[in-house]
């Protein structure tokens, strides 16, 4: 764990480096982009042992959501960053005669990031991709629940780049804290709510600018005009996950009660289908974090609502894919997310039965609707407030760079992923240039009632 005095130094040593100018020119955010890119590639298989040793995670998945993901990040951002970073000239107004007025990309400065530990790579790297486009220096604080992948990180940047630029600090909650304290120039959070208004407090406390990316419980909902077979496969899919434990991933289920029966017996088959009969043996299964985590899901079980799975793993910390029929809102496991392999199923045979149900819990940083009827996906999105979502899918709007991704309320603020991670990590600066002689003279007093007269018909 590094000492608040080397923190304390790294600090001032980006300050300083991003006063250099450096990180502001285009072609220096470029080189680094391909930098980052050739030490990803070059630490593969040391990510994908890594992440293995820290929760079990097969290599495909890990390709999958961890180095691809980011990797596939790098590719669109890198191919557009010239074309983002250009001023935007913009029209002036009858004020302003004789005017231009733009707006610049300005980088804020040290960045920090803090990233959490289900998905140690992406939720570290990701983030840190738009604060090297948005010109700015960075320290990133990976999360200690994930050591492995940590130190991993931690060395790759090492490697790769200078400290007074990009530098990875590791430590407990205590770094955390201290470096919550520290005046960066914007900061970055990925974590739990709870975690979230902590920072938030924090950043307040020096006025500095933030994201949050949180999470929450999102709802699943199937109607009855769907195909059984294919959204059950979406489903199981989306939620076993890394092990269920991804922030977008469907926390509970509400089925039209004509065919919930039905899906249940769709996720059954393919649950076995993905990772056998014993899912506890599966080497494409993954294992819950840690034992705090473990309990904590365990607890969430009402064994009298299984109706499939329940068996655990405790010497490798693996739940069976568990599902739990006739749920209500009184259940424990409707109190909080999830993020575990627990399938919670309500019924509903009313829209407005659904939506209290869904209401009953803030805004979800997602939402999955599976339904051919257009009238009610168009309902339910007018009437529901989520970060965003699927409509006959699960998970994947995340994986679309073209599009913004972040929550909204209690699972978020502020959006990232291309564009807007450039967005994110950059200030607009408007700036007005006079070009001509012209001058507005009733805008100076003394006021006039024929200067009064000329405002209003200009500002009606």
């Amino acid at each position: 764990m590094e000492s608040f005095n080397y923190i304390d130094k790294v600090l001032e040593n980006q300050k300083i480096y991003f006063e250099s100018q450096k990180t502001k020119n285009i072609d220096f955010r470029i080189r680094q982009l391909d930098i980052l890119k050739m030490a990803i590639e070059d630490y593969e298989d040391k990510i994908i042992k890594a992440v293995k040793l820290d929760f079990n995670k097969c290599e495909f998945e890990t390709y999958e959501t961890e180095i691809g993901f980011v990797l596939s990040e790098i590719k669109y951002v890198r191919n557009k960053i010239k074309r983002w970073s250009k001023s935007k000239k913009v029209k002036g107004s009858l004020l302003t005669p004789g005017s231009k007025t733009y707006i610049y990309n300005q980088p804020y400065g040290v960045s920090l990031i803090i990233s959490p530990w289900n998905y140690p790579f992406q939720l570290c790297i990701s983030p840190l991709i738009g604060s090297i486009i948005g010109g700015n220096c960075c320290i990133v604080k990976p999360s200690e629940l994930s050591p492995n992948t940590s130190k991993i990180i931690k060395e790759m940047i090492k490697e790769y780049f200078e400290e007074k630029y990009i530098c990875v600090i590791e430590g407990d909650i205590q770094i955390n804290q201290y470096l919550l304290k520290q005046k960066f120039d914007y900061i970055f959070f990925t974590g739990s709510p709870m975690v979230g208004k902590i920072v938030m407090k924090s950043a307040a406390d020096n006025l500095i600018p933030y994201t949050l990316e949180l999470g929450g419980k999102s709802p699943c909902i199937v109607d009855e005009s769907c195909d059984i077979e294919l959204i059950a496969k979406r489903i199981v899919w989306g939620k076993l996950l890394n092990g269920g434990q991804t922030c977008i991933a469907p926390d509970y289920i509400i089925a039209h009660k004509n065919i919930k029966s039905r899906l249940i017996d769709s996720m059954i088959k393919y649950i076995e289908q993905f990772y056998t009969s014993n899912p506890l043996t599966s080497k494409d299964y993954t294992s819950v974090i840690n034992k705090r985590h473990f309990e904590r899901i365990v607890s969430l079980i009402d064994y009298d609502k299984v109706i499939y799975g329940g068996n655990l793993d405790t010497q490798n910390l693996k739940i069976e894919p568990t599902i739990m029929d006739n749920v209500n809102l009184e259940d424990k496991i409707m109190k909080e997310e999830i993020f575990g392999p627990l399938i919670p199923v309500m019924k509903f045979d009313n829209t407005e039965k659904l939506l209290y149900i869904i209401k009953q819990n803030p805004n979800p940083l997602a939402l999955y609707l599976f339904t051919k009827n257009k009238k009610f996906e168009n309902e339910i999105l007018s009437r529901v407030s989520f970060g965003g979502g699927c409509i006959n899918d699960t998970i994947m709007h995340i994986t679309n760079p073209n599009a913004p991704f972040g929550g909204i309320g209690n699972s978020g603020i502020g959006n990232y992923h291309g564009k807007q991670s450039f967005d994110t990590f950059s200030h607009k600066k408007t700036v007005m240039k006079n070009l001509a002689n012209i001058d507005i003279k009733f805008k100076y007093p003394p006021y006039t009632k024929k200067a009064y007269k000329i405002l209003k018909i200009i500002l009606k």
